[in-house]
């Protein structure tokens, strides 16, 4: 498993500033030495009071300035948006950039991948879920000497060892500075005079110095004076702290602010915000105009009223992956959510927010077979957190659990392709439990079962991918759906072909392939049906007839504009390249395979190409070279598991890497370039690998302890990409070999030169 890391070497993933950071230099100061002191340290606080910004400002400064103390990264676990405890362990994991293929608890993944790590773990919004949070932090703080946690939340983890830092709002000058700051933001020509100082002095006092009521205080100077201000805030606060008894002073203050701006607000804005409660993390503008629109709220006033709760601090709006989106503070939405609430509209929101979503899940997986494929692994990504919340939506309600079932099956390509299939089999599970059948929603249920075939059969998980497959089959058949019928028939040879029956596997692929003709069903899973043929064609030998598959697939998906299924057909090629003696054809096909791979954080896909490299590269006489990228893969694999690893047929080719890079290096000096390799992260790799082969000292000096990247994810030309996890056939490209001979089929000629 592997991280990613910043352009300076930096391991993690903290987010850059979107505004600057004013003032709270003591508070750095002491967290920073509390952190030194401490292997958990919790900022708490009032919600507003700045506790996220704090902690991400000294995890910042503890990236550049600890190099040696956290020397795997400093990272950011945002777990606001997270309300199932189930999805604690995997949201921790994916913060992390770890991708496991295996079945294993995602907490076992966690403690493993900490283990002998030293890093720094920002842990922000879990109020939620405080006692699985802590217990989780507990466990892995127990096992991982190395590492250390960072929290924010409004209460303490109440942990044994556990420093907190109690963060006040900062001081009448700081107040003041920041108040300023973000009302030049809103307004370039706004400044503090002698004029103005006394009422925005005051305004800093009647909101104790909250940067959040700050902030929406701020968005209201662009277009009120601050005695104008301070007049409304005045009427508020009278209002509002009046009935609020037992409540803290700083507690009513946020309340006012935020009920303050409420206040102001048109009725068209209090409408939208409300609405816009439902929404789970960020959002585009496509979706708040279906979701929030009415007819007290036409579709076409939705983005000017969007602008001005953004023009009022009330909304954020960021540049992702998947172009602009919009954020809710966790503060304000909770309270639009009440309103919502009394306005007795949530359910019917929570409904279209359901169909909007599950809608775009349709979308993405007819554009997945296209040349939008990497936008939709993007789009997919940045929409997760409202993807959970519809999924909930439909799974907690008996009579839509078969849209539960359709919405979870039809993310096949994001939770296989993308490197997301311990997820992906929890929403497919939890769909599928016993008494989730309906009738007469069949389709759902059979599209859920085999894609829950499929990930568990890419999991190692043969029983259950059995299980769901053989289900899936008998009930096509019986309801006469030939298509479900199809993919059942595919994922089982697909399982065959990753157990390394190739008799079989060649059985049910042709028998797929004819029955996707016949319906006439193409896209990427149909191709890479005839990709997995081709390689149990090419393991029994065929390589002419898996080469005529393959050319065809590649074919098909430049006309489309394929790219993923089209990485496999061209790891066939390869192989068929390298047999022939063409070692520089091989290379370029693997490097695109390699690229590919990469871009969709498919493990499989790379370690396999990978491997397949590190063999061209000793037939082209660098064995240094060769071990340096075997040693690179090593790692990979255990994100893989050990179904495929343990196949005769899938480990052929790392095998006589070894052999024939070991015969000409010896046994010391193969090891030392592997160990180099393994050191490598995985952006390094691939770097590596796409630059060709480079000399490695003969006498490499003391190497660190190898350090591994994130699993998969990478930024191509600004997108952070999902990860592919594998199929079945993913599986099988790269070690087309035959276990009963001692070179795979079609090897190289000769030996590789010293």
């Amino acid at each position: 498993m592997r991280q990613r890391s910043d352009r300076r070497g930096t391991c993690g993933n903290l987010p850059s500033e979107l505004s600057r950071f004013v003032g709270r230099g003591a508070e750095l100061t002491e967290v920073g030495r509390l952190l030194e002191a401490s292997r958990l340290v919790t900022v708490t606080g009032v919600g507003g009071v700045g506790k996220s910004r704090l902690a991400l400002a000294v995890a910042r400064e503890a990236a550049e300035r600890a190099q040696e103390r956290h020397c795997d990264g400093v990272w950011l676990a945002e777990l606001s948006c997270v309300r199932d405890p189930a999805l604690l362990e995997p949201t921790l994991a994916e913060s992390l950039g770890l991708t496991d293929h295996t079945t294993r608890p995602p907490r076992t993944v966690l403690a493993e991948h900490l283990a002998e790590r030293r890093l720094l773990l920002v842990v922000d919004g879990y109020e939620q879920l405080v006692d699985e949070t802590a217990e989780l932090v507990r466990e892995l703080l127990l096992r991982s000497p190395g590492l250390r946690v960072l929290a924010a939340g409004r209460r303490p983890l109440d942990l044994r060892g556990e420093r907190t830092f109690p963060l006040a709002p900062p001081g009448p000058d700081e107040a003041l500075e920041l108040l300023a700051d973000r009302a030049s933001d809103a307004d370039p020509g706004f400044t503090v005079t002698a004029a103005n100082r006394a009422a925005l002095v005051e305004l800093c006092a009647r909101l104790d110095g909250i940067p959040l009521a700050l902030e929406l205080a701020a968005g209201r100077l662009r277009s009120l004076s601050p005695e104008q201000v301070l007049t409304r805030l005045e009427d508020r606060f009278a209002l509002l702290t009046g009935t609020a008894r037992g409540v803290l002073p700083r507690h009513r203050a946020l309340r006012t602010a935020i009920g303050w701006s409420h206040e102001l607000c048109t009725a068209q804005e209090r409408l939208l915000w409300a609405r816009l409660s439902v929404f789970a993390g960020h959002f585009d503008l496509d979706a708040a105009e279906y979701v929030c629109a009415g007819p007290d709220l036409p579709v076409g006033s939705v983005p000017d009223v969007l602008g001005e709760l953004l023009a009022q601090s009330l909304l954020a709006r960021e540049e992702t992956a998947a172009g602009v989106r919009y954020r809710m503070l966790e503060t304000v939405r909770t309270y639009g959510a009440g309103w919502l609430e009394s306005l007795g509209d949530a359910s019917r929101l929570r409904r279209r927010h359901r169909d909007w979503y599950t809608g775009l899940a349709t979308w993405c997986e007819l554009d997945w077979f296209s040349p939008r494929q990497q936008e939709m692994a993007a789009l997919v990504e940045a929409e997760l957190p409202n993807l959970r919340l519809a999924l909930e939506c439909c799974l907690d309600e008996p009579d839509e659990l078969h849209l539960g079932q359709y919405l979870a099956g039809t993310l096949w390509f994001y939770w296989a392709g993308c490197g997301r299939l311990t997820e992906g089999r929890y929403w497919l599970d939890r769909s599928l439990e016993p008494g989730a059948s309906a009738s007469e929603h069949v389709g759902s249920r059979l599209k859920a079962l085999w894609v829950l075939g499929y990930v568990a059969a890419l999991q190692g998980d043969r029983v259950a991918s059995m299980s769901a497959l053989y289900e899936c089959r008998d009930a096509a058949a019986r309801s006469g759906n030939a298509v479900a019928s199809a993919y059942a028939v595919h994922r089982l040879g697909c399982l065959a072909l990753v157990s390394d029956d190739m008799a079989r596997a060649g059985e049910l692929l042709g028998a797929a392939l004819e029955q996707y003709r016949e319906t006439g069903e193409l896209n990427s899973n149909v191709l890479m049906c005839q990709v997995e043929l081709a390689m149990a064609l090419a393991f029994q030998g065929d390589l002419a007839g898996a080469l005529s598959l393959c050319r065809e697939v590649r074919d098909i998906c430049e006309e489309h504009g394929e790219r993923w299924t089209k990485a496999y057909a061209l790891y066939v090629l390869a192989f068929a390249a390298l047999d022939a003696g063409d070692t520089a054809g091989a290379r370029l096909l693997l490097t695109e395979c390699v690229t590919v791979n990469h871009v969709f954080r498919d493990l499989v896909g790379l370690v396999l190409a990978v491997e397949l490299l590190a063999l061209v590269t000793a037939a082209e006489g660098h064995p240094a070279e060769a071990a340096v990228l075997q040693g690179a893969a090593e790692p990979m694999w255990d994100g893989v598991g050990l179904q495929l690893f343990g196949s005769a047929y899938f480990n052929a080719p790392r095998l006589m890497c070894r052999e024939r890079a070991g015969e000409v290096l010896g046994a010391e000096r193969y090891e030392a370039c592997a160990r180099h390799g393994r050191a490598l992260s995985l952006d390094e790799l691939v770097e590596r690998a796409l630059r060709g082969p480079e000399p490695v000292p003969a006498a490499p000096e003391p190497l660190p302890r190898p350090r591994t990247g994130e699993a998969g994810r990478t930024v191509e030309a600004g997108v952070t990409t999902g990860t592919a996890g594998t199929k079945g056939t993913a599986g099988t490209a790269g070690a087309v070999g035959r276990p009963d001979s001692r070179k795979p089929a079609g090897s190289p000629k000769g030996e590789p030169a010293g």
